[in-house]
Parts: C-alpha cells; structure tokens; sequence
C-alpha cells in the first residue's frame, strides 16, 4: 500500500513546506475541557467504552474539530488500546488514570499474547473509517500509537507513577525479557499503525511521552532503536508514511533521535528551547510544537508572548503549530480561540 502525498495544510508542512500561517492541532484537543466531550463521555459509562465505541469516538474526534477549526483532527483513543489489543486488562479508574495487571515478574512474560489481536482494536479502525467520512477535505486526520518504551512502563508497573522507576528498574535488572517485551510492542504497533493508514489516516504520531526519563544509553535502546524499527516496517508497507516522532523530555538526543528514527517530523515538549530547535533540526526536517499547556491555561499576556516566541522562532521553516504536551482540562475554552487568533493573524 502506498498514499499520495497528503495535500492538506499539514501534508504540505510534512513534505518540507513553509506556510505563512502553519496547521495548527493540540494534543488532546479532544477531551475534558470541552463541554460537548463531557456530556458524550457519561453517556459512554466508561473510558474504554467512549474509545471502542466508533460513533461515540467519531463524535469527540471530531468536536475540536467542528469549535475551533483546527488544521488536522486527532483520533480519540489512547496509546493502551495495544496493550488491551495483546490481551491485558486495561481500565480507567476516575481520578487515578490507567490500571493495568502488571507486568512486574520477568515470569509474568507469558501472559502475554505474541500477536495483536485486530478483532479487539477493529473498532478504531471503524473509528478511522467514520471520521475520514466526515472531515472536510482540506482537514488532515492524525493517528497514533504510544512508543514501545513509554506503553512498556504502564504494562510493567499497572500505571503510571512520577518517574516510571519500575520499568527502568525491570530494564536494568532484566534487559532481555524487556527486550522481548519492546519486540512483541514493536510488531504490534506495526500493525496498528498500518492498519489505521488503511482505514484513512493521514498521518501518524508516536507518543514516547516518557522518553525523558532515561538517560543516553537506555534512550538509544528503548527509544530511538524500537521507533527507527517502526517506521521502517510501517514504510515497507505504506511507502509514503508521514510519521511524527514526539520524544517527550529528551532535549538535545532529540537530534539523534530524528536522524536515526527517520521520522517525518519531530514534535517538541514545552521545555526545548525554540531558537535550538530553530538552528539544530529545523533545516533537517518539520518541528511541530512547544506552547507550554500552562500558558494556554494561563491566557492573557503570558499566553501572547508564549505563542509570540515561538512563531517568530519557527515560523520561517516548515512548522506545525502545538503545544509541547497535552490541553490541560482546566483550560478556559476562550484561550484556545486567543492563541488560534494569535497564530492566525
């Protein structure tokens, strides 16, 4: 399977365009801070159910969509659907996130499926299918995968915790049953992500949200390698696959990460400073990026320099306009359409 080259605002970012006024989409643009997501979400009864129920998930994909006018939609799912789709239990507990059976014991290995199952993760598929129908054509549509590393450390410690320790520590006490844990996340994600090219999108992201946490030579192994691998085989079977690599917290290995990754384009976290970017990868590929979500909670002045800052930055090479991690839920509705003016013109 091949794609055209996607000719949507964003496509053109990706093929190494510079827009006047770059695409503009935000991480978890759909999600508690709007109202309308808030009253589909009771009616789904639970988190999973909203993700795996492909009206309901093709309605919150497209709500931003609909509000704002944003330049891409992003599939509204959630980077456990891989590991739900190998076979673990996967729930969403109000208040206390992600929960998963952990994977704690190099013997607990043998739980897990070897293969993806596509009969459970078909209804995102369906999800795809759904939206692609719905979008205007000028609207790229985004989706997406949690990286090896970061899916990993949710399945070893059955959640999330401020440092992911128990997976560095698996890591380090267990590097070959780790590695066997990245292999089988590798194929499965491979999958994932040709499949939702097949149903309709046209982009994908990696999410390697805990990326930051490890230091070079672990970056190299659990990040940079599983990614690369990625992108090689999703390639191998969609040619023209736009990827965006998102390596949360890596700071300056994110050079290394996009040359060897070959991902089409790298998304920054609010932390990496905009002229770096400008000067290091900028002439190497898209950025995508880094408007800190307290900013965006914030508004006001704060908000207007922030979004200043950065189109100034990067507004003279191909550039997609985000925040450097997810729209906080508290975030006022009005500072959205502020920072959309703002970048806009």
């Amino acid at each position: 399977m091949s794609l055209p080259s996607v000719q949507k605002s964003l496509g053109r970012v990706l093929d190494g365009q510079r827009l006047a006024i770059p695409p503009v989409w935000l991480m978890r643009q759909a999600g508690r801070y709007l109202p309308e997501y808030r009253e589909l979400r009771q009616r789904a009864g639970s988190f999973l159910n909203l993700c795996l129920t492909p009206k309901l998930a093709a309605e919150v994909t497209l709500q931003p969509v609909r509000r704002f006018g944003f330049d891409a939609a992003i599939l509204f799912s959630d980077i456990l659907i891989v590991p739900y789709g190998l076979g673990r239990e996967v729930r969403f507990v109000e208040g206390e996130g992600p929960q998963l059976d952990p994977l704690d014991e190099p013997k607990k290995l043998g739980e897990l499926k070897a293969e993806i199952d596509q009969a459970k993760v078909a209804p995102v598929y369906e999800t795809v299918r759904l939206v692609k129908e719905a979008l205007p054509p000028d609207i790229a549509l985004i989706g997406f995968c949690g990286a090896p590393w970061t899916v990993a450390t949710y399945m070893i410690a059955g959640h999330g915790t401020p440092d992911q320790a128990p997976a560095r520590l698996f890591a380090y006490r267990h590097p070959e049953v780790f590695q066997q844990l990245v292999d089988v996340l590798v194929d499965a994600s491979v999958e994932y992500l040709v499949a939702q090219f097949r149903a309709g999108v046209d982009v994908v992201q990696i999410f390697d949200t805990w990326a930051g946490v490890l230091p070079r030579d672990q970056f190299n192994r659990w990040c940079i390698e599983p990614t690369g691998r990625i992108v090689a085989r999703v390639r191998d079977q969609v040619p023209n696959a736009k990827i965006i690599g998102f390596p949360r917290g890596a700071g300056v290995m994110v050079n290394a990460y996009a040359e060897t990754t070959t991902v089409t384009a790298i998304g920054l976290d609010w932390t990496f400073d905009v002229m770096l970017a400008k000067e290091l990868l900028q002439p190497k590929l898209p950025v995508q990026g880094n408007l800190d979500p307290l900013m965006l909670r914030a508004g006001g002045a704060a908000l207007d320099r922030g979004v200043d800052t950065i189109m100034e930055a990067l507004s003279e090479g191909p550039f997609i306009f985000n925040l450097g991690h997810g729209i906080l839920p508290d975030t006022p509705i009005a500072h959205v359409e502020r920072m959309l003016r703002r970048v806009r013109g």
